[in-house]
């Protein structure tokens, strides 16, 4: 092994196709060696080289059914985390772009969780009485704290099913970091919206009284996506006036006004299906990721189907496209010269109770 990476240097003026040409290159000379696992919110020179593509649990499902000795994520931070905590020991996990976060999962953390767990322990036994529950799209001491604490993952897909599980078990829910994720899968189970109230981490017991606390079934986590942020029902009645038979579908991560006014609520793996089963020619605004909904409108087009994307500005996840060509182009090559750069190592002990919430969620699911 090579002691000096080569340094990303040779590859910020590169230009996107030449060094697309370049990925194809070491991919090939890589072999079975690596895997790619790409999000659908990837951009698209770079979804074009993923060996696998899917949502966050398909590829929580697939990161650690590889043989390959590399896992190359062309997602976000808490992506390859994942991989690394489901995948084997001898197997490494790669960011190309360590900056890429994610500003949803940035809006809990372990200590401002930690200090909610304390403040709850003030009105209620939370041990006793409450689940938690994080997002996938959360660090993975997050994920170690829920499995610490008797908690769960959930995904956009399978909210609803881990919600049923959490309330098997305990009375109450903490729910985080996503209050929009939380409060419809809520409202799905027919849990009144006065049960489901907001945590503001920033404020003394959320800016909760104890009877709010005491009488909640889900305590929402003061906290959402920014690109899920843009859509609005505004947006859904121009095009409902515009095409009357037009077909709305939006993520769970969007506002309950838009999840209310929409034809189907789903994960983007959902969106996907829902659109590419319906009928020819039929007319889609959908709520969710501009690059996902920009590659789902190329593949229906030939069955005159149109799908639009619902806001009125560009809107794309700007941590996920920090994953460029130049940055994979720079991680694969140096692959090639025997050199991991941008290894993402969950430490031990918190990679153990994440794995255990993270492994309750797939049973579950």
């Amino acid at each position: 092994m090579q002691t000096v990476p080569i340094s990303f240097d040779h590859f910020n003026s590169l230009a996107d196709r030449a060094a697309g040409e370049r990925i194809e290159a070491t991919r090939a000379q890589l072999g079975k060696r690596a895997v790619l696992l790409c999000h659908h919110y990837q951009r698209t020179d770079i979804h074009r080289h993923a060996d696998i593509t899917g949502d966050s649990l398909k590829l929580s499902r697939l990161a650690g059914q590889s043989d390959a000795e590399y896992i190359v994520f062309c997602g976000v931070h808490f992506m390859a985390e994942v991989a690394d905590i489901l995948s084997r020991p001898d197997q490494i996990s790669i960011l190309p772009d360590l900056a890429a976060g994610c500003s949803m999962a940035d809006m809990a953390n372990l200590a401002k969780v930690e200090r909610c767990w304390r403040e709850l322990s003030s009105v209620l036994n939370p041990d006793e009485s409450v689940t938690p529950v994080t997002y996938i799209n959360s660090a993975a001491d997050l994920k170690a704290f829920c499995g610490a604490h008797g908690g769960i993952v959930c995904t956009s897909s399978n909210a609803p099913k881990i919600l049923d599980w959490s309330f098997a078990r305990r009375k109450k829910v903490l729910f985080f970091p996503d209050q929009h994720l939380g409060r419809w899968s809520g409202y799905k189970m027919g849990i009144p919206f006065e049960q489901m109230v907001i945590w503001n981490p920033d404020l003394e017991l959320g800016g909760l009284t104890p009877e709010q606390i005491r009488n909640a079934k889900i305590i929402l986590w003061h906290g959402y996506c920014s690109v899920h942020q843009m859509f609005n029902p505004g947006q859904i009645a121009r095009f409902r006036e515009k095409y009357p038979d037009g077909k709305v579908v939006s993520h769970p991560e969007c506002s309950f006004e838009v999840c209310a006014q929409s034809d189907a609520v789903g994960s983007t793996e959902s969106i996907i299906r829902i659109v590419k089963e319906s009928a020819p020619g039929t007319r889609w605004l959908v709520g969710t990721e501009l690059n996902l909904v920009e590659r789902l409108a190329a593949e229906v087009k030939h069955e005159g189907k149109i799908v639009q994307f619902m806001a009125d500005t560009i809107c794309m996840c700007s941590t996920m496209q920090r994953i460029d060509p130049q940055h994979l182009a720079w991680t694969l090559e140096n692959l090639v010269a025997g050199k991991v750069v941008n290894r993402i190592t969950v430490p031990a002990h918190e990679a153990k109770l994440a794995k255990v919430a993270l492994e309750r969620m797939l049973d579950a699911s």
